[in-house]
């Protein structure tokens, strides 16, 4: 039976039943309703201890602006600490009325897949949310009480959308490991690919707000919201009541593993000219959506960092570009260290930083991999635009120091980025009648196939070009 929506009408009534049974559940188990008083009342109590002592701290020193940062941080972490219990119950969803037993009779209900599905997940959602706002509220009127703060009617919507849409997100990734696993230990073990994420994007907003880049915190909401979507989206999809009955235990098979990975590999060829036939043919078109994702992307890099170059001007003096000094090439040649040692140094860094964008990619649904390469391009433009602003020609020291060897590199990173973008979807929307383990296998089969028949010659040229060649041109453009 597969999990199709059907109307609205229809779905969210069913989905709703599910729902209100699981929370009367929850609401009567004293070991959820416990954590979640005290970090409703208690934990608030202690940010207002925490803030009025900071207040009062820098005020000391004449430096306000801290405690005025320090005070929507700490309005975060209070919405946030509640929620994190939403990631407990979620994982307990489905895995846990299986070590209960009581998992065959709530898969017999007439319930769609969708609407059993939904339900869990409100359900999951609904009591640590509402703790969450209600902490909040107490932390807002101790505040009110004890220095006399209020909350900015804008900052308090953006702190409650962002507390909203990281619930939604743990809450749907942890109920679809919940339906893909058969204990709430294996679970509890899968849920540090959420917990990790999570972590930093913390430490990022925190960092956000004690910056005073508030605006920045409308972006990471919609980003948040869209991958709930996309969470919700691939947990509809891989949930399926028969799978979910039928998988007895969570087993590791090398051996199905390799061969999986194996066939995919090879994609059936017996040679290695009719294998690269086959990255061409077959592992190459698919990728055109996601390149042209890509050329977008780094595109707009490339365009924000021109545009920041006036906003954060680098100390240029024109006079500097006027003096260059006679022997220009060979310092350029000296620098690209032009030897077989210099080369494999490039390379090193070079596939270094696509693994690492890989990694990151896999499971950020390659978001972390398309920033990373983003990263590089930005700082092209806004060096260029600060040659501009230098009054000099900054196309002439882009083509003297960058386009030789830019040439390969930027298409080498479309390829490599494409490919982490569909390794990073693979579990999104699977082929009919294949398990996620096997989609995400035959996935990176496909990346290792465009890595290495792809993004590595042109990794491996474009380091040459960079050592032997790019010095030498720019040492003549650029009058050496």
């Amino acid at each position: 039976m597969q999990a199709t929506l059907g109307p609205p009408r229809h779905l969210l009534p069913g989905a709703w039943i599910i729902a209100r049974r699981e929370i009367r559940d929850q609401l009567r188990d004293w070991r959820i309703l416990a954590p979640i008083v005290a970090l409703t009342l208690f934990f608030p109590a202690l940010m207002n201890f925490t803030a009025r002592q900071a207040v009062d701290f820098v005020a000391r020193y004449d430096a306000p602006i801290i405690g005025e940062r320090l005070i929507p941080f700490l309005l975060m972490i209070v919405g946030f600490f509640p929620i994190s219990i939403s990631l407990v119950i979620a994982l307990e969803s489905f895995a846990g009325e299986r070590e209960r037993l009581s998992l065959e009779p709530l898969l017999a209900t007439p319930l769609s897949d969708a609407q059993l599905y939904l339900g869990k997940v409100v359900a999951s959602l609904v009591p640590p949310l509402g703790a969450a706002y209600l902490g909040i509220g107490v932390y807002l009127f101790g505040l009110w009480r004890e220095i006399g703060w209020t909350a900015p009617a804008p900052l308090l919507i953006q702190i409650l959308m962002l507390t909203t849409a990281q619930a939604v997100v743990m809450v749907s990734g942890a109920v679809v490991i919940s339906s893909q696993t058969t204990s709430v230990r294996a679970a509890n073990l899968l849920a540090s690919f959420i917990i990790v994420p999570i972590a930093q994007l913390i430490i990022g907003e925190s960092m956000i707000m004690f910056w005073g880049r508030y605006t920045v915190l409308w972006f990471i909401v919609a980003a948040l919201l869209l991958v709930a979507v996309v969470l919700t989206r691939m947990g509809l999809h891989l949930f399926n009541r028969e799978e979910l009955l039928a998988r007895e235990i969570d087993v590791l098979d090398l051996r199905w593993i390799w061969r999986t990975l194996w066939a995919a590999f090879r994609n059936g060829a017996s040679s290695v000219g009719g294998w690269y036939a086959g990255v061409l043919r077959h592992s190459l078109p698919p990728l055109r959506p996601a390149l042209l994702l890509m050329v977008l992307a780094l595109g707009t890099a490339f365009f924000v960092g021109v545009r920041l170059a006036p906003r954060f001007v680098l100390p240029l003096d024109p006079s500097t570009f006027e003096a260059l000094p006679d022997n220009l090439g060979q310092q350029l040649q000296n620098f690209g260290m032009m030897s077989a040692e210099g080369w494999w140094w490039i390379l090193r860094n070079n596939l270094t930083a696509l693994a690492i964008a890989a990694l990151l990619g896999m499971f950020t649904f390659g978001v972390a991999s398309v920033i990373l390469l983003m990263a590089p391009i930005g700082l092209v433009g806004y060096l260029a635009g600060n040659l501009a602003l230098a009054g000099q020609d900054a196309g002439l020291y882009l083509a003297g120091l960058v386009l030789p060897h830019a040439t390969l590199e930027v298409p080498a990173a479309l390829l490599a980025g494409a490919a982490v973008l569909r390794l990073g979807l693979a579990a999104v929307s699977l082929p009919q009648g294949t398990s996620l383990g096997e989609s995400w296998l035959k996935a990176l089969a496909e990346w290792a196939r465009i890595g290495l028949g792809l993004v590595l010659p042109l990794l491996m040229v474009a380091a040459l070009l960079e050592v032997f060649v790019t010095p030498r041109v720019a040492a003549w453009l650029l009058g050496g």
